[in-house]
């Protein structure tokens, strides 16, 4: 067999962010080149085996410092062993956006952990023995003076860790979701209000009401929260569609994979909360559920996969690594988008809470933006009770900024690593502690070889590898404590 089994686009490319990007997909597509010639069908198979070999071979510092300043909530957790005084400061300036001043020469040693605390106190920890006075800004930044003597000599600007644009969460205009309390009821409410009621999520007595115009909107919430039978309102976000995978030549065969029969404890279910999931048309398919779907009928492109579709497939090709060609593992899909480019936080707590209902677990969000809604967070914390595990992606753009719901307690974060190990540079660098697996796979559809990237299809391998853990025996927390704790063939965990 030649080495030329999978071959390189020869695009003529530019110099632009995109151009990069596809160049980074190609390159790692050449490291894959003696695979397919020395192990042909198990392809997929030699990329987890070399990533798997490197993890054993290094030993990374898997002991992260953590600061999440959630701007959204207003609450602050940390877990810092010790860092200096002006490094905080950095990523303080960088999260909030306040404008930090420190007094020359003033060195402290930042050790602290503490979890959910506000702001105030936050800083009280964070600073130590040096003093502080925050001004609150009302038309202008708020400004943070960090000083050993006054606060008049608190003149040098602390510079944010990294300058980057931050990416707003995209508010769907004339929704809103409220939470009633229990017994209330929404029907009369939401004629009261001249609202329709457009999506129900009975187990957290959470609903989606349509509006006329931004001015009904804004006088609804004005009532609603002073309403005693609400218990919450939020905006309904939109989360962009995820991107398709990119078609590349070659012949990467098929997964080889057999279902097995359900051990004793029961079948271990995937929730796949995604895009549409295609049939795959051979043996495959029996391990694919009933598409479930939260937006109606999707409109899928015949030429390509879905991005649902590379991450089951993604998964399939995980427990044939793990289970050895055979697995009992079997995956439900759950379409959030249907034809649509974009869904709501709503339309995904909707998909999840369907996923539970159906017995799923673990869940798989390869998916996400920068809107925290308190909604999704609630649902996750409801799930973990009811030991439901849940992992999500990480996120793709190279800030600091978290994106949800990997950022929710209770969501285990996923990035994307090489070969080596190392987290990829177009990874989420946001301060949330997560499992590291291979963030560039290959998948076939319709007998061509596609590439998907990103921390979308780590998060699929990371999501299989707990299923394959908890089809062997161990619970949703164990197989997460796990994976948190020890490399496995597939997974690193402290990225």
């Amino acid at each position: 067999m030649r080495n030329s089994s999978v071959e390189l686009l020869t695009t003529d490319f530019r110099d632009s962010a995109d151009s990069r990007k596809e160049i980074g997909v190609l390159r790692a597509i050449r490291g894959w080149v003696p695979w397919v010639a020395a192990l042909a069908r198990y392809v997929f198979r030699g990329l987890f085996l070399c990533l798997a070999l490197v993890c054993l071979r290094s030993s990374p510092a898997w002991a992260v410092d953590t600061l999440d300043w959630n701007t959204n909530r207003n609450v602050v957790t940390a877990d810092i062993k010790s860092t200096g005084l002006l490094e905080v400061l950095e990523q303080i300036t960088d999260i909030t956006g306040w404008q930090v001043f420190i007094e020359p020469e003033t060195v402290h040693s930042v050790s602290a952990k503490f979890h959910e605390v506000p702001p105030s106190e936050a800083l009280r920890l964070l600073i130590g023995d040096a003093n502080y006075a925050l001004l609150p800004g009302t038309n202008s930044t708020s400004r943070l003076f960090v000083f050993r003597t006054s606060r008049q000599n608190a003149t040098q600007l602390v510079k944010p860790a990294k300058a980057e644009a931050r990416v707003q969460p995209k508010i769907i205009p004339n929704q809103l979701i409220v939470r009633l309390k229990p017994g209330a009821k929404i029907d009369e409410l939401a004629r009261l209000l001249g609202a329709k009621v457009t999506g129900r999520i009975d187990s957290l007595n959470a609903y989606r009401l349509q509006f006329d115009d931004a001015a009904a909107t804004d006088s609804a919430r004005l009532g609603l929260a002073s309403n005693p039978d609400v218990a919450s309102v939020e905006n309904n976000f939109a989360l962009d569609r995820p991107e398709v995978p990119q078609s590349v030549s070659g012949n990467l065969p098929e997964p080889q994979l057999q279902l097995k029969p359900p051990p004793s404890n029961g079948r271990t279910v995937i929730g796949l909360i995604d895009t549409a999931v295609q049939p795959f048309g051979n043996s495959l398919d029996q391990f694919v559920l009933k598409q479930q779907s939260v937006v109606g009928d999707p409109s899928l492109d015949a030429s390509s996969p879905t991005h649902g579709t590379s991450m089951a497939e993604t998964m399939l090709r995980t427990l044939e690594l793990l289970g050895n060609g055979s697995s009992s593992v079997q995956i439900l899909p759950v379409d959030v988008y249907g034809g649509n480019e974009t869904t709501s936080t709503f339309d995904v707590a909707q998909g999840i809470a369907l996923a539970i209902n159906k017995g799923a677990n673990p869940i798989n969000l390869s998916l996400g933006s920068t809107a925290d809604s308190q909604m999704v967070r609630d649902l996750i914390a409801q799930g973990v009770k009811q030991g439901v595990s849940f992992y999500a992606a990480k996120g793709n753009t190279p800030d600091t900024t978290p994106q949800f719901p990997a950022g929710d307690p209770g969501a285990t974060p996923v990035t994307a690593v090489d070969s080596t190990g190392q987290v990829v540079p177009w990874a989420n660098r946001a301060s949330l502690p997560a499992i590291g697996a291979m963030g560039t796979v290959p998948v076939t559809f319709n007998q061509q070889t596609f590439v998907v990237q990103g921390t979308s299809p780590a998060t699929a391998i990371v999501t299989s590898t707990a299923a394959n853990l908890m089809a062997n025996g161990l619970s949703a927390a164990d197989a997460n404590a796990q994976l948190l704790k020890s490399p496995t063939r597939t997974t690193l965990p402290g990225k």
